[in-house]
């Protein structure tokens, strides 16, 4: 008689053989392994590590970036040429490379979390390399030549750090659960007291995070400052072509207090609204006198200049991806716009009591108007018939003279000076990029009576974030957007903030205790830590449709052959 008995049965593992074999080509039982991760493992572990927090202060770098992407773009335009949405391939490949490495990143903590061997496999070796090699490109490259960005973190932290913390805090303690099987499990007891202070370590680091947190949202209501004036840079450029007559008309639709625009003198003496060098981006210049694409565009007369049509460049490139959003109409009055000069800008704000503030570039040397540019340009100024206190100067060049000649003119700097400084310059206004000035010294300006204008500020987070610190007005290429901004988006008492911290460090910290507790119960009584063998075992209980046999032993009885 012959028996059959199982030597081995097995329970189908697929979640088991996803993990592994996605994370090192392991499908196979017999491919896994328990034995402990080799130190090159170890070592790419650990470059795993690197690259997942390296892509994601790169990836929140980009998304809080997102303020000053048409900024990112005009700079590429000005090395390259050519404009394009640079933007667009960089967050791209940049979402790309965060999910892939995260997603390896998750894998790993699974294998920790079930003792499976840590093998990563040679494909991935070289993913992670080039995600690793093109990020820290990327970084320098930015330092390079955009390195004042880099401003944008500690700021957006002001306004995200509360929330960021508690994302944080999650994290760390949903990986008790591992940290606390590994210690649980362990045999040698160095390695139980190092895991465990590393760990713990790192949770005491994260429960007091908020005390370096420095928000000029966390006030107290009552002390909130009046809402920020917006000022249109460049009109609305993001509803209409900047610079132009129809975009600064969009901008007073949206309630704006001010206009703010880039003036460059023709060579016939006429200032007028143009941000770039030469023609090219703005202007068909490259249609209506072709010999002349590449020259300053202060080497044209008014009469060319008029003659150029500075709208349809909008309808083609899009730089704000809104084209989509205009009726055939609008789409038509837009093709049709032309250069508009100082003279007209400072008559379409003066009706309704808006203040212009301008930014004159002065004229190459060969230039007529190379030595008269600034008594150009105020002449224009004056003819115009606007009340003088509407109109921000901001050229330092013979600033004196221009006092004496026009006194009620509100004299602006672009430049970041000391309060003695501006008041013996009898400059009342400050012109500066948002990373420019602090919450400190927007206090310290304003206590000066020092009125305070930052640029551009497109994104209502960082809108409130300035609300909140104090600034008087900013300067905006999205005043659409900003209209809908009554109220900073957050804004917390000191005492709820920390009773929020307090309350999520202690739930916290039970949680963790928690399932330090369980883990210990939950493996008391095992000699040794194998999930499979675990697995095995309780595979033998089940039914029978539910097991594969692997092999099987002959066991021979009853009567001799």
């Amino acid at each position: 008689m012959v028996k059959h008995q199982p030597l081995q049965v097995y329970e189908r593992q697929l979640c088991l053989s996803c993990i592994t074999g996605i994370y090192g080509c392991r499908w196979k039982r017999y491919q896994r392994s328990h034995d402990d991760t080799t130190k090159w493992e170890l070592l790419w572990s650990l470059i795993l590590l690197f690259t997942f927090c390296l892509l994601l202060v790169w990836f929140y770098f980009w998304w809080e970036a997102h303020n000053d992407y048409n900024e990112f773009n005009w700079f590429l335009y000005n090395r390259s040429g050519e404009w394009s949405d640079g933007t667009v391939p960089i967050l791209a490949t940049t979402a790309a490379g965060f999910t892939y490495i995260a997603f390896l990143t998750v894998l790993a903590l699974c294998h920790v979390a079930v003792g499976q061997q840590l093998n990563l496999h040679w494909l991935h070796k070289i993913g992670v390399t080039a995600a690793l090699l093109t990020t820290i490109i990327g970084v320098i490259t930015v330092n390079q030549t955009w390195g004042e960005e880099w401003d944008v973190i500690p700021i957006s932290l002001q306004a995200t750090g509360p929330f960021l913390h508690i994302g944080a805090l999650a994290a760390v303690t949903a990986l008790s659960w591992i940290v606390a099987g590994q210690v649980a499990h362990a045999e040698k007891t160095r390695f139980q007291v190092v895991v465990l202070l590393l760990y713990l370590s790192v949770l005491l680091g994260i429960y007091m995070v908020p005390l370096s947190i420095t928000s000029p949202c966390i006030m107290e209501p009552k002390d909130l400052k009046p809402r920020p004036d917006v000022i249109g840079h460049q009109g609305a450029p993001m509803l209409a072509p900047e610079n132009t007559a129809l975009s600064f008309q969009r901008a007073l639709q949206m309630n704006v207090t001010g206009l703010e625009a880039d003036v460059t003198i023709s060579l016939d003496g006429v200032p007028f609204l143009m941000r770039d060098r030469t023609l090219r981006r703005t202007t068909d210049v490259e249609k209506v006198f072709p010999d002349r694409r590449l020259d300053d565009a202060s080497l044209f007369n008014w009469t060319d200049l008029h003659r150029l049509n500075a709208g349809q460049w909008f309808l083609k490139d899009d730089p704000f991806w809104t084209v989509h959003t205009l009726s055939k109409s609008e789409k038509s009055q837009m093709g049709n716009q032309s250069i508009c000069s100082l003279e007209r800008l400072l008559r379409l704000a003066s009706p309704h009591n808006r203040t212009v503030v301008f930014r004159l570039r002065r004229p190459p040397p060969k230039h007529p108007c190379y030595h008269s540019w600034i008594n150009d340009t105020l002449e224009a100024v004056l003819s115009a018939g606007v009340p003088q206190s509407l109109v921000m100067w901001t050229p330092d060049e013979d600033r004196a003279q221009v006092r004496q000649a026009a006194p009620a003119l509100v004299q602006t700097s672009v430049e970041k000076r000391n309060l003695q400084t501006l008041h013996q310059q009898g400059i009342s206004q400050l012109l500066l990029r948002y990373n420019q000035a602090s919450t400190r010294d927007i206090r310290e300006f304003s206590q000066s009576n020092i009125s305070l204008t930052l640029y551009t500020v497109n994104e209502p987070w960082l809108y409130s974030v300035l609300w909140c610190s104090g600034v008087s007005s900013v300067s905006s290429e999205a005043p659409h957007t900003l209209k809908k901004v009554p109220y900073p988006i957050w804004l917390m008492r000191p005492d709820e903030y920390c009773l929020i911290w307090v309350s999520a460090d202690l739930i916290s910290f039970a949680v963790v205790v928690g399932i330090f507790i369980f883990q210990k119960f939950r493996t008391s009584g095992m000699r040794s830590y194998n999930p499979e063998q675990i697995m095995l075992s309780a595979a033998v209980r089940r039914s029978s449709r539910d097991i594969n046999i692997m092999k099987e032993k002959l066991i021979f009885s009853g009567q001799s052959q």
